[in-house]
């Protein structure tokens, strides 16, 4: 079976929130101990919006690093590094940008988007059109095989899939590419070579998926091979030249369900968050003066849980037993709004009290968070540089 390779990002542009946690972190802890995977602090993505605000981005960078951890993301397990740290990014990003239809950026839905939403902010910026092809280096500089996304970053997936087609089509047909490749399948043995064979013609013959999955996972168990032969392998099986830069799949996350605080999606802009660095006195507070189903005025006013905020925090932190008794409560005025967020309250502070105890380890010596985004960045970096030998030979830039 082939390594999967997970990459994933944040902008550092503030405190995480819950929503952060739910919708991003906790799927990250779980993925960690089932793939490979690197996870990165996107600063330079940062600048394409907040290029005026430096300052948001330098202090939110290792205060983001922390709430990771603390969330955790296992440094031992996952490689969690800089973007900026890896100016090799940069590089693949001029790169591909020789080859990029300046449409294929103006269509991504995306670009149009954010453009309305940030409407106080000047976005006519050649960064800003640039970023998903940035956010395509990104990716395809581990040569990442999964992207975890939401719905709304698909067309970023595809996108990058079409970049890296176009980069293997132009530059993958090395001189001697079939030679190459039939040498490549007497180095796999008679047996494995006529199996490599038998499976290549399936697929090209016959668009036989499954033939064509058998064959690179056979490629990617075979550990004598060199890194070369095992991509004009991999080119060779598809019909195409050596594959340089592999395309992703997109990996959908679980759709975050942590409500804001008046029930509309968690958000800083709608400055309806509780942050996963709260103090217990100002979550009780926030959860508190949350507004409720605006019928119950008086506390003999029966009221509707599905009209109430709070009801939607209690979907996600309570049990069974005490969502009955919010329902049955609120139905028959059995019970006050105070009352009710009581449990709420509880569960909140007892999901953050570990993490915010892990959070006080690492901000009180930040030597240890800046050690682990070293050596990640190290390991990342070493990934890049082989990335970048193989894009600067095929592009004819390995001169020296």
């Amino acid at each position: 079976m082939a390594v999967e390779r997970v990459l994933s990002g944040m902008r550092p542009t503030g405190s995480l929130h819950l929503g952060h946690y739910h919708g991003v972190l906790k799927n990250w802890v779980k993925l960690q101990h089932e793939h490979e995977c690197l996870f990165f602090v996107a600063d330079w993505h940062a600048l394409t919006t907040h290029y005026d605000t430096p300052e948001i981005i330098e202090e939110s960078v290792w205060e983001m690093v922390i709430d990771w951890i603390a969330a955790g993301v296992d440094p031992a397990k996952a490689t969690i590094f800089v973007q900026s740290k890896v100016p090799e990014h940069a590089e693949l990003h001029t790169l591909l940008s020789m080859i990029t239809p300046l449409g294929w950026l103006e269509r991504v839905p995306t670009y149009k988007d954010q453009q309305e939403k940030l409407a106080q902010k000047d976005l006519s910026t050649y960064g800003f059109l640039g970023y998903p092809l940035l956010q395509s280096a990104d990716i395809l500089i581990y040569k990442a095989t999964q992207v975890p996304v939401g719905e709304d970053q698909i067309p970023h997936i595809e996108f990058t899939r079409e970049i890296a087609r176009r980069f293997n089509h132009i530059y993958g047909r090395e001189k001697g590419f079939e030679e190459k490749a039939e040498a490549a399948i007497k180095k796999l043995g008679s047996k494995l070579g006529s199996l490599y064979e038998e499976l290549r013609n399936r697929y090209q013959e016959g668009g036989d998926d499954e033939a064509l999955e058998s064959a690179r996972a056979m490629i990617e168990e075979q550990q004598g091979l060199s890194l070369g032969d095992r991509e004009r392998l991999l080119g060779y099986l598809e019909g195409g030249g050596k594959m340089i830069l592999v395309e992703p799949e997109y990996k959908l996350t679980p759709a975050s369900k942590m409500p804001g605080l008046d029930g509309q999606k968690m958000s800083k802009s709608y400055n309806n968050t509780i942050s996963i660095r709260e103090s217990p006195d100002m979550v009780a507070k926030k959860i508190k003066t949350m507004p409720t189903d605006p019928a119950r005025i008086r506390l003999t006013d029966v009221g509707d849980p599905d009209k109430c905020p709070v009801w939607q925090l209690h979907e996600v932190y309570s049990s069974d037993e005490t969502k009955a008794w919010v329902q049955q409560g609120c139905r028959t005025a059995g019970i006050g709004c105070i009352a009710c967020k009581g449990p709420v309250i509880e569960s909140v502070l007892e999901e953050l009290k570990p993490i915010q105890e892990r959070a006080a380890q690492y901000a009180e010596d930040p030597v240890l968070i800046k050690n682990v985004v070293a050596e990640g960045c190290e390991r990342a970096r070493k990934m890049a540089r082989e990335t970048m030998r193989e894009v600067r030979e095929v592009m004819g830039l390995s001169y020296s």
